[in-house]
């Protein structure tokens, strides 16, 4: 069975999207998404029903935005992250738009079945248990990334 890597990345705004504060990165998500659309490894995002994105949807609260994504492989993701240079200057300046002192883990990642997608309700779990017990194989970071189940099996 092939498996693909589930990401939920999320953040807590320093004021709505509509305030001038917020413009830099509500300018920039149109661009970065098409990025990542487009990215090596890239399956699949979360996009709010007849939107371009998903920063209408609240699961978390009313000021936390949320990203779902399906990439192939942790390294794809990684690279999308920090080797284009688009989202790492948006990665860079994210302190000028976000609190990341008050939501616990902003990331969490793990497998899912290829073909497959992940729910909202699902991540949020998942964030919850790297919360509440540390880096595991059912919720990591990138920073702790743990191997997807075909290749533990090996």
């Amino acid at each position: 069975m092939i498996f693909h890597l589930a990401e939920l990345n999320v953040a807590r705004m320093k004021a709505s999207l509509d305030d001038p504060a917020m413009a830099g990165f509500v300018a920039g998500l149109q661009p970065l998404n098409a990025l990542a659309d487009a990215s090596p490894g890239f399956v699949w995002r979360l996009i709010e029903e007849g939107g371009e994105d998903s920063t209408g949807l609240r699961p978390f609260g009313p000021d936390m935005l949320v990203n779902l994504s399906v990439w192939e492989d942790v390294e794809s993701l990684r690279a999308y992250t920090y080797q284009t240079r688009d989202h790492l200057e948006a990665v860079r300046r994210r302190r000028e738009w976000f609190h990341h002192d008050s939501v616990g883990e902003h990331l969490v990642m793990w497998w899912i079945p290829a073909g497959t997608l992940p729910t909202l309700k699902e991540a949020g779990e998942r964030r919850d248990l790297l919360n509440r017990s540390g880096p595991c194989p059912e919720a990591f970071t990138l920073r702790r990334p743990f191997p997807a189940p075909r290749a533990a099996a090996v």
